[in-house]
């Protein structure tokens, strides 16, 4: 069915964004993708770009890993390819706003799975 247009809705693409955002702090979460075989978690900055066709990398914001098939990846642009021994269930994602730090770990064995270059994310909310 039609929505009403909201700025803060993604029109043309699958994307949440969580209701609590962060300016500072360490922070902590954890999704849970199952047996999904295509799927994308990160965080986003609160200004990012959500009308028309959208890139998912850091250099607009967006700084996330996903799954696509059997193929794993940080998206970041190009693609950095993600090798891992076993398939997650849980992402835990690890946010320290100040030191600039996204980082991602397979929850049920606490491994790391990527750990993206320092960012700065210039005084704005990051949302899950």
């Amino acid at each position: 069915q039609p929505l009403p247009d909201n700025p803060k809705r993604f029109d043309s693409s699958r994307c949440v964004l969580g209701c609590q955002g962060f300016t500072g702090g360490r922070h902590y979460w954890e999704v849970e993708v199952g047996d999904g075989e295509a799927w994308a978690v990160g965080v986003a900055k609160e200004s990012v770009r959500r009308k028309g066709r959208i890139s998912v990398n850091p250099k607009v914001g967006i700084w996330a890993v996903g799954q696509c098939g059997s193929q794993y990846q940080a998206l970041t642009s190009p693609t950095v390819p993600i090798s891992l021994l076993a398939a997650p269930k849980v992402i835990g994602i690890y946010l320290d706003y100040e030191a600039g730090r996204v980082a991602f770990f397979d929850s049920n064995n606490e491994a790391p799975i990527f750990t993206y270059p320092p960012a700065s994310f210039a005084g704005e909310q990051v949302l899950p």
